[in-house]
Parts: C-alpha cells; structure tokens; sequence
C-alpha cells in the first residue's frame, strides 16, 4: 500500500490574508475555506493511480483560540464534499492542534505530531501498513518537507526555488525531491517518478 500525504492549507485551500493583524495564515471560519480549483481534479488523479490520499495538517489555531475543533471538522467536512464532486475522495485526516505558545491550555505543549516532527504520518503510515519509501509528502513549507524525510518518505515542495530557500534548505538539511508550483504539478511528477520506478505505465 503506498500514500500521498498532503498538507491543507496552501496546497489543498487557500490561505487567508488577515488584513487588521498583517498576516496571512490557515481559514479560521468554514466560510473562509475554499478549495483551489484544480484540487478535486488533482486528488481524483492520484486515487485513480492507486495511492491512498492521506491529509496531514497542523493546525495551531485550535491551541491559539482561533476556532475550536467543531469548526475545524466542519471545514474537513465541507473539504470532502466539495472534491467530491470531481470523483476524488481523503483517505484519512490527521490534524495536530496543538502549539507550544498557544492561549488554550488544554493544547499548549510540545508534542509528536506537529511538523516538522513526523508524527501524523508515522500514524497514518502505522494505521494503513504503508511502506514509507512508497510514500509521498506534498506541502508549501520546509517543515513539511522535514517530516517527510524523517518519516521515510519522498517529499515534493510548492513554491519556487528562490536564494533565501536554497539556503534555508541547507541550514535545516530539509532538501525536497522535487519543487513545483502547485498541487496539479506536484502530482505530475509524483506520477513520472513512479513511471520511471516502473510502478505504473
């Protein structure tokens, strides 16, 4: 069995400017989550080519009071649905809600789970008795890529390959696979490699 592990923000939805506080960060209400378009698509590519779609997410601001876990399965819910509608389907969804700075008590710690610890997806991989060196993880930050190589796996960043990265990339030993743009291109090359591995035809 082999898996594609995927982060959500910024790869599988949209990330949200909050314009009062200057930063740009994870949807904090279902009505702000929206899918990339071309995400079903790409999700349907990889269940039709056998892989297992395994979303692996951090996400801090349950510990930080932004919104609490009702919510945020309401937005892996309406995350479902709405790639439903292009034929594809999640496999699984691990989230950490944890943060070591966060407001809430009950989820201010260090923990296992939160990248670049590999955590979620040594669970997935224990769950689904994957083989790590099969598996893929696809994100949009060095920290993903962290945790993919301690879990064993490939690793594909979104993003372009600037100065700052490269270098960042060596001071953190996080060096990706492959670098494409977005979700749609990270997949294509999932695919090559696996043509060229002769896994697929």
């Amino acid at each position: 069995m082999k898996a594609v592990f995927l982060d959500r923000d910024g790869v599988i939805n949209e990330l949200i400017y909050y314009e009062e506080a200057g930063v740009i960060d994870s949807p904090f209400t279902v009505e702000q989550f929206r899918l990339f378009s071309s995400t079903g698509k790409a999700i349907r590519r990889l269940n039709d080519a056998g892989f297992m779609v395994i979303v692996v997410s951090n996400q801090p601001g349950v510990a930080k009071n932004h919104f609490n876990l009702a919510t945020l399965e309401q937005m892996n819910g309406k995350m479902a649905r709405e790639i439903s509608a292009d034929g594809a389907h999640i496999d699984r969804v691990y989230y950490c809600p944890h943060h070591p700075e966060g407001q809430n008590p009950a989820y201010r710690m260090v923990c296992k789970c939160r990248k670049p610890e590999p955590g979620m997806l040594l669970q997935g991989i224990g769950d689904f008795k994957l083989n790590p060196e099969e598996c893929y993880m696809v994100g949009d930050n060095l920290t993903d890529i962290q945790a993919g190589q301690r879990a064993g796996c490939k690793t594909i960043l979104l993003g372009k390959q600037k100065c700052e990265l490269c270098q960042l990339m060596d001071e953190l030993d996080a060096h990706p696979d492959r670098i494409t743009k977005n979700l749609p291109e990270a997949v294509e090359a999932i695919l090559e490699m696996e043509r060229q591995n002769g896994n697929i035809h």
